[in-house]
């Protein structure tokens, strides 16, 4: 699943930047907005998914293969209601002003252990490719973003939808990465502690696997969601603003 916290993520992303873009979204019309989440959405879920699929076939197993799902295009991963239909039904919400989390989630390549040469170890270099493709997605976001602002000032045109379509993928990659670093399967912070825990432990952990949902769910009831996941989230998206040297929008 890929979280995004409305307003709040590129708020304090960096110096000059959250006010700004904040700004700009808010004036945006549904349409317009679906238009700029639309296509790092659909990249964030999908490319993650084909990157792990790509992993298990080089750690031995072919069903993502058979079933041609290593494919870039982004239409051999994108479950109806986790890729479009809900996310869409998120954003609505964000345009009523109703904030919230937007959720998403991709057609998922099954992961057969039985043709994994040594199924607990890679099953945690497979979580962690899920989490390197966020992470460079983020970061080639705000290479593009970096691009847009070198044109200079620009109150409208194909170069704002692109800085503001930069700013979603790279806060929506960020959450995405934190999310999943959740110590629970089958986030995959938990499936790296299943591959890395003594065999008893692991057990232990795995028979949370079904209540993961659950879990989740109170999470986001509490709102504890964000007070775990907005910090980290928002270190993530300032390191990459950093790196890049970006500090306005």
């Amino acid at each position: 699943m890929s979280p995004h916290w409305g307003s709040k993520a590129p708020e304090a992303a960096a110096p000059g930047v959250g006010r700004r873009y904040n700004g700009l979204m808010s004036s945006l019309t549904l349409v317009q907005r679906l238009a700029v989440y639309a296509l790092p959405l659909i990249l964030a879920l999908t490319v993650r998914e084909m990157v792990r699929g790509r992993v298990a076939f080089r750690l031995g197993d072919t069903t993502g293969q058979q079933l041609g799902r290593l494919s870039l295009n982004p239409l051999h991963h994108i479950d109806p209601l986790g890729t479009l239909l809900l996310p869409g039904m998120m954003l609505a919400l964000s345009s009523a002003g109703l904030g919230g989390i937007l959720i998403g989630w991709p057609k998922l390549i099954p992961i057969d252990l039985r043709k994994l040469r040594e199924p607990r170890r890679d099953l945690g270099l497979i979580a962690v490719s899920g989490l390197a493709a966020n992470l460079v997605m983020a970061l080639l976001w705000g290479v593009v973003l970096k691009v847009a602002l070198m044109q200079g000032e620009v109150e409208e045109g194909v170069w704002l939808g692109i800085r503001l379509m930069a700013v979603a993928g790279i806060t929506l990659n960020a959450g995405f990465f934190v999310l999943n670093l959740l110590p629970i399967p089958p986030f995959d912070g938990g499936r790296v502690l299943l591959s890395l825990l003594p065999a008893r432990h692991a057990v232990r952990l795995a028979a949370v696997e079904p209540y993961s949902f659950f879990i989740l769910l109170a999470l986001m009831v509490t709102n504890l969601i964000s007070v775990i996941l907005v910090p980290p989230m928002l270190l993530v998206v300032r390191l990459i603003f950093t790196v890049l040297a970006i500090d306005a929008i």
